[in-house]
């Protein structure tokens, strides 16, 4: 009997893991879902439409990029996270679904480590302080000295829950009196910021370029904590002051919860092996992105650790939750 259960237990390990085998080598079958939490024309959507396109010539398979914009980024990943968990349905996180809400909501609908499953991690890119080019302020000590002397006179727009810490952390710093206006990403705060719509934005550097370039927006510092390579004469707000400010935006994919072990572990294949070709260092480079390429176990140890370094700055700050 003993020997009888053996070989029966033996042979259901062996089919599982057959089984297992089997379906990574035949993923995908069909077209893949990547969400993103944010508009088209931000550089959350410029990035992924390009992992797209790339890994669609590795697969054969498209990969169609859907935008669900609004909620602080809650919409998409919570559609992520309820999906069906087979690997067809990802989604492409910035920083905000899968850590800043954690720090910025008392509630959320969804537990980014636990619902969400890291796939890849890919790239990151700085941030920057921008202001509407025909703002009276050319520096950043201009614009709080005018705030401090004028409480609540003028407004910031933050695209997500991270640009909303980011904006916090630097007010306390400055000790000034700002409004922030919430916008559903990062590219309707750019539009807002280049209409005089608000005074300021801190915003990923890569989303603002173009708006620079055609002369409506003005960089006046960068998030960093050196000279970003392509914008070397604009100080960085350490530079000018502003304690240990560092924020950057960087990217993510995740899976649901449940997707089987050997999709998320081919899923992490294509993504990386595409992340570091020579082909996608270039591209990141000229578009002012950098390589962040990680495993799935590096990603989810960096989101645990950006978790706890957000939730710390609210906690620092006495930033208002959501």
């Amino acid at each position: 009997m003993k020997l009888i259960l053996r070989t029966i237990l033996i042979s259901i390990i062996s089919y599982f893991s057959t089984s297992g085998i089997a379906l990574a080598e035949s993923f995908p079958e069909h077209p893949i879902k990547m969400i993103v939490p944010y508009p088209p024309g931000s550089g959350t959507d410029t990035i992924a439409r390009y992992f797209a396109k790339g890994l669609e010539e590795e697969i054969t398979q498209p990969i169609v990029v859907e935008n669900r914009p609004g909620g602080n980024a809650i919409i998409a990943a919570q559609a992520v996270a309820r999906s069906k968990p087979d690997g067809y349905t990802l989604l492409w996180a910035a920083n905000g679904p899968v850590t800043t809400n954690v720090a910025m909501h008392k509630e959320l609908p969804y537990d980014p480590l636990v619902d969400l499953i890291p796939v890849a991690r890919t790239a990151l890119s700085p941030m920057g302080f921008y202001v509407p080019a025909d703002s009276p302020f050319e520096t950043v000590d201009e614009l709080f000295e005018y705030a401090k002397e004028h409480p609540g006179e003028l407004n910031a727009g933050s695209g997500s829950a991270t640009y909303n810490i980011a904006t916090e952390w630097l007010l306390s710093y400055a000790d000034a009196d700002v409004e922030i206006i919430n916008y559903s990403g990062s590219a309707p705060a750019i539009l807002a910021a280049s209409t005089g719509e608000i005074d300021f934005t801190i915003v990923e550097y890569s989303a603002a370029l173009s708006l620079v370039e055609s002369g409506k927006l003005k960089l006046l510092a960068m998030t960093t904590d050196e000279r970003f390579h392509a914008e070397p004469e604009k100080p960085t707000l350490q530079e000018l002051g502003y304690g240990d400010f560092l924020q950057v935006a960087w990217w993510g994919v995740f899976a649901p919860q449940d997707t089987p072990e050997e999709i998320v572990t081919s899923l992490e294949g294509l993504f990386l092996d595409f992340c570091n070709g020579d082909e996608a260092k270039t591209w990141l480079e000229k578009n002012d992105f950098s390589q962040f390429c990680a495993s799935k176990e590096k990603l989810g140890e960096f989101q645990q650790a950006e978790i706890e370094r957000e939730v710390g700055l609210v906690k620092r700050f006495n930033i208002p939750q959501i």
